[in-house]
C-alpha cells in the first residue's frame, strides 16, 4: 500500500536550560505539602517534618493553606512568567501585578484551546471556569485548584503567596544560596555541554532518565535541575512549551567526592527492592504488564498498600506506567547489578590506593 503524506512533517524540540533558587523554593513548598509522596523521596519523612517545624508558626499556618488548596502550584506559575533576579524581584512583581492578571497566572494551561476561555475565567466568567474545570476533570487536584483561584480574594492570595515564599525561602533557602546556586548552575553547565552533541531528544532522555517524543504543539523543552524533589522528574505544561523539573546529577550534590558514599541511585533501587511485596511486584512486572486492579487480586493486598509499593518502585525507575498498566523497565534493572559492580569495585580500588 503506497501512503501520501499530506500533513506535518515529524519535526522536534529546542531545548532550553534554565536554574534559579526560587524554584528549589516552591518545589520544596510542593513537596512538604505531599504528605504520601515522602517515603518515596529520597529525603526522609522526619526531614520534612524538621522542614515544617523550622517555619515561623505564621509560615506554617501558610504552609497548612497551601497543602489545603495546592497553592504552590501558583507560585511555579508566577515563576516562569520572566526570570527574577532575587526573591526581592519576585515580591516586587507580586504586589504589582492586577489582580485579573494574578488570577489568569495562577490558572493551569490546559492547551491553546482553552487560553481564551482561562483569559475569561481570570475575569469572573462563572461559564469559562465550569469550562475549565470540566475540561481537567481526571486531574488530580486541577478542578478544586482553578475553583479555588478563580473564587478567592485576589489581595489574600496575593498575601498569602508573599508570605508563604519569603518566610520558606528566608528559612530554607538563604542560609545555603551560594550552595544551592553552585549546585544547580554546575548541573545546568553539564547538560548545556551536551547541547550539540546530543539531539534535543536524548538530552531530555539524558537528563530525566525517560523519553519525551515531540509533540506537535511542544516547540520548546525547558529544563531545570532541581535537588529537593530527587529522584522525581516534575512536569509541567505552559503554552507552546514543557517544563521538566528533572533532579541534580550525584555529582554535583557535593563538593568533595567521597568514594565510600553510594550513589543515592543505588540507594533508592536497594531501598525500593528491599520488601518481600515489591520483589512480588517486580517477579509479576517482569512476566507482564498488568493494572493497578489486577496486581491488587493477585498480590491479595489493599489498593493503597499496592500503589504505596509501586510509588516506590516508580521512583527508582524500576517500573513505569504505560497508560493504565505498569511495566518493569529492564534497562533499569540491569542497570542495577551495574551500578552495585561500579560502586564496589570503585571502592575498592580506593582502598587500594591507600
Amino acid at each position: 500500500m503506497k501512503h501520501l503524506n499530506m500533513g506535518r512533517s515529524r519535526t522536534t524540540y529546542q531545548v532550553e536550560l534554565y536554574h534559579s533558587p526560587l524554584l528549589e523554593a516552591a518545589l520544596g513548598i510542593a513537596a512538604a505539602t505531599y504528605d504520601s509522596i515522602h517515603p518515596t523521596l529520597e529525603k526522609p519523612p522526619s526531614y520534612w517534618q524538621q522542614m515544617l517545624t523550622d517555619l515561623p508558626p505564621e509560615v506554617r499556618s501558610e504552609v497548612a493553606y497551601a497543602t489545603e488548596h495546592n497553592t504552590w502550584k501558583t507560585l511555579m506559575q508566577l515563576l516562569h512568567v520572566q526570570t527574577f533576579a532575587d526573591l526581592e524581584a519576585f515580591l516586587a512583581f507580586l504586589q504589582q501585578v492586577t489582580a485579573d492578571e494574578l488570577r489568569y497566572l495562577a490558572l493551569p494551561f490546559l492547551g491553546d484551546e482553552h487560553q481564551s476561555a482561562r483569559r475569561r475565567a481570570a475575569a469572573g466568567s462563572d461559564a469559562d471556569i465550569l469550562s475549565l474545570i470540566q475540561a481537567c476533570q481526571g486531574h488530580l487536584f486541577f478542578p478544586a485548584y482553578i475553583s479555588h483561584v478563580t473564587s478567592a480574594d485576589p489581595e489574600e492570595l496575593r498575601r498569602h503567596l508573599s508570605v508563604l515564599m519569603k518566610g520558606w525561602y528566608l528559612t530554607h533557602i538563604k542560609p545555603r544560596e551560594p550552595e544551592i546556586t553552585w549546585m544547580l548552575e554546575r548541573d545546568r553547565a553539564q547538560k548545556e555541554a551536551q547541547l550539540g552533541k546530543l539531539s534535543p531528544e536524548e538530552l531530555v532522555a539524558f537528563a530525566t532518565d525517560g523519553d519525551y517524543p515531540p509533540e506537535p504543539s511542544v516547540s520548546r523543552v525547558l529544563l531545570i535541575p532541581q535537588a529537593i524533589y530527587r529522584p522525581w522528574t516534575v512536569q509541567a505544561d505552559a503554552e507552546a512549551t514543557k517544563i521538566f523539573y528533572y533532579p541534580v546529577a550525584e555529582q554535583f550534590l557535593f563538593e568533595q567526592n567521597d568514594p565510600y558514599r553510594p550513589p543515592q541511585s543505588l540507594v533508592q533501587m536497594m531501598k525500593a527492592m528491599g520488601d518481600e511485596h515489591r520483589l512480588r511486584l517486580v517477579k509479576i512486572l517482569a512476566e507482564q504488564e498488568k493494572s493497578l486492579q489486577e496486581l491488587t487480586e493477585q498480590l491479595q493486598l489493599g489498593k493503597s498498600t499496592v500503589h504505596h509499593h509501586l510509588s516506590m518502585l516508580r521512583s527508582a525507575h524500576l517500573v513505569e506506567t504505560v497508560g493504565t498498566k505498569y511495566r518493569l523497565r529492564r534497562a533499569a534493572m540491569d542497570r542495577l547489578s551495574l551500578l552495585l559492580e561500579d560502586f564496589i569495585d570503585g571502592h575498592r580500588t580506593g582502598e587500594e590506593s591507600i
